[in-house]
């Protein structure tokens, strides 16, 4: 099974949330996931420390498990 660490889009038109998940890479963007592992609020300011909240125990676990991070997940 080819795993993804990527972003769930969520929020209405224009105000955007994402959450952080573990997921299959065959399955929906917004879709069926295994592991919510944090979120990412683009609304907030680049200072705040709650725009990017990440479970690193568990991103690393999936790594580890061989779960390879999309490009803006790699970039946090």
């Amino acid at each position: 099974m080819a795993m993804k660490i990527r972003l769930a889009r969520g929020g209405s038109k224009k105000r955007p949330h994402y959450a952080i998940v573990a997921a299959d890479s065959r399955m929906p963007r917004d879709g069926r996931f295994l592991e919510k592992l944090g979120t990412y609020d683009p609304m907030l300011g680049k200072d705040d420390e709650k725009r990017v909240v990440m479970n690193m125990d568990r991103v690393t676990y999936w790594l580890g498990h061989g779960a390879q991070p999309t490009d803006p997940v790699a970039r946090f």
